[in-house]
């Protein structure tokens, strides 16, 4: 089980040397009774402060940073409606202010000395938390062991970028409570944080004596401008359709050696922050979901992850609901989006069907056809069906050499017609799956050569300078 750290233990950590600027205000208890006053009494002579929320501004990093901790030694981290009024005094105030805020929790919940009156100031704590987020403002959320409750309920599950201690204790519902209600434990393992990451509930498990590092990692993404590029624009031409041998670009394509998203991160962008899952309990390998600057340039990536999508473990609903999120979060945090489609498809099944696979790929269409930020779509490798064309539209479709896309697999395709899998090359070329024949129709902007003999690390440094490129003028051009 993880230790308990302090509030002010966490700004001495977290907070440059010397920055720390208190907001909270002096509390007046005189409307409480007798018997709750010296409650509260010797809980501040015990934690040394005055209640369960602490709040202010300071640096990390140099970067100016608000933020609202949690003190479980002051009853337990509860939230009665003085903690509430402070909560949602210092997010308006960051909000005013346009400061980035960073929440710290170690909470039993509502405080039960107040009850229903301290339980709906979670609404209010919400409310404020989402006015902020829609100002454009980022949230990182920092959950401490135990956070349980109203606050895991509200303002713990409400960041832009959630990360949780190691073994820390972290759920809705309370364990001991559980116990005495239906006598019987509450089944190990279940809230633990690092079973929340596994589940794509909290993006990172994270030592506290890493948090300042993450901080500076996510505000350095979300906040600093555009550097400019380090790395040079591909030259030279590709070969005009006719001259294309469809085919083989298909089998480079699904080469083990070929570049993927993955490769386009490690070679080209200058850092990068994972996240994990939908946030809503859901999680699929099969899609990268990152904070990251490629070439320089801030953004969001959503990207198919070719070495997770098997036979065995395709592209599923989930994928395609986690690459929404990073919609969401491009639009809401005002960063460019960039698509990577790298898939031989999206998984056929019925557990896909009842899973609203068809339902994704038209959302995730909608969305990326209606985004209100610069967007930047790669076809980096295969591209088949709809789980292809579901992260497809953008302002600038880019594309390599030898991708494709195409209703189904050629294979597919040749089955339908022919009845058998000999003629895949032949459909291929039928059905104009070729990107060289897209750039004629329009549907892709720019086609990136691949010379012989081209590795992965240069194809994916080559695809980020030109990404970059674009980012930086659909940017410059409003």
């Amino acid at each position: 089980m993880a230790e308990r750290v302090s509030s002010q233990d966490l700004i001495g950590l977290v907070l440059d040397e010397g920055s720390f600027v208190s907001w909270d205000e002096p509390i007046d208890r005189s409307s409480y009774s007798e018997q709750y006053r010296a409650e509260l009494e010797r809980a501040t002579e015990r934690s040394g402060v005055d209640e369960s929320i602490v709040t202010g501004r300071g640096t990390v990093s140099g970067r100016p940073v608000a933020f609202v901790l949690n003190e479980f030694g002051f009853l337990a981290g509860s939230i009665g409606r003085d903690a509430a009024a402070r909560i949602v005094a210092a997010v308006r105030r960051a909000t005013a202010e346009g400061l980035p805020l960073l929440a710290s929790t170690a909470s039993g919940g509502t405080r039960m000395q107040e009850g229903t009156p301290a339980f709906v100031r979670m609404v209010d704590i919400s409310r404020a938390i989402m006015a902020h987020r829609a100002a454009g403002l980022p949230y990182l959320v920092h959950l401490r062991h135990p956070t349980t409750g109203g606050v895991f309920a509200s303002w713990g599950s409400l960041g832009h970028v959630t990360v949780a201690e190691p073994g820390a204790l972290v759920g809705f519902l309370g364990p001991k409570v559980y116990e005495l209600l239906n006598g019987r434990p509450f089944p190990p393992g279940v809230q633990v944080s690092e079973n929340l990451a596994d589940r794509g509930i909290i993006d990172a498990v994270v030592k506290v004596e890493d948090l300042p590092a993450v901080v500076e990692h996510a505000l350095g993404i979300l906040l600093d401008p555009a550097s400019d590029s380090s790395r040079e624009r591909r030259q030279g031409e590709v070969p005009a359709a006719a001259d294309h041998d469809t085919w083989a670009s298909i089998e480079v394509t699904r080469g083990a050696d070929r570049a993927g998203v993955r490769d386009l991160l490690r070679h080209g962008s200058d850092t990068t922050l994972r996240l994990q899952g939908t946030d809503e309990g859901e999680r699929d390998s099969a899609m990268l979901v990152a904070l990251a600057r490629i070439d320089g340039v801030p953004c969001v990536v959503i990207g198919q992850d070719r070495t997770r999508q098997t036979p065995e473990s395709p592209m599923g609903p989930g994928a395609l609901r986690e690459a929404r999120r990073g919609m969401r979060l491009a639009n809401e945090l005002g960063l460019p989006l960039v698509s990577v489609v790298d898939t031989p498809g999206a998984e056929l099944s019925p557990e896909a069907e009842q899973g609203s696979i068809a339902g994704e790929i038209a959302r995730c269409i909608a969305t990326m056809s209606t985004m209100r930020v610069p967007t930047v779509s790669v076809l980096l490798g295969e591209g088949c069906g709809g789980g292809a064309l579901a992260l497809l539209p953008a302002d600038v479709t880019l594309a390599t050499e030898h991708a494709w896309l195409s209703p189904l697999p050629p294979e597919g395709a040749s089955a339908i017609v022919h009845g058998d899998v000999e003629h895949a090359a032949q459909m291929a070329e039928q059905q104009r799956v070729s990107v060289l024949e897209l750039r004629e129709q329009g549907t892709v902007h720019h086609v990136l050569p691949e010379p012989a003999g081209d590795t992965p690390a240069a194809l994916a440094t080559a695809v980020a300078a030109e990404i970059g490129h674009h980012l930086r003028r659909l940017t410059a051009a409003g």
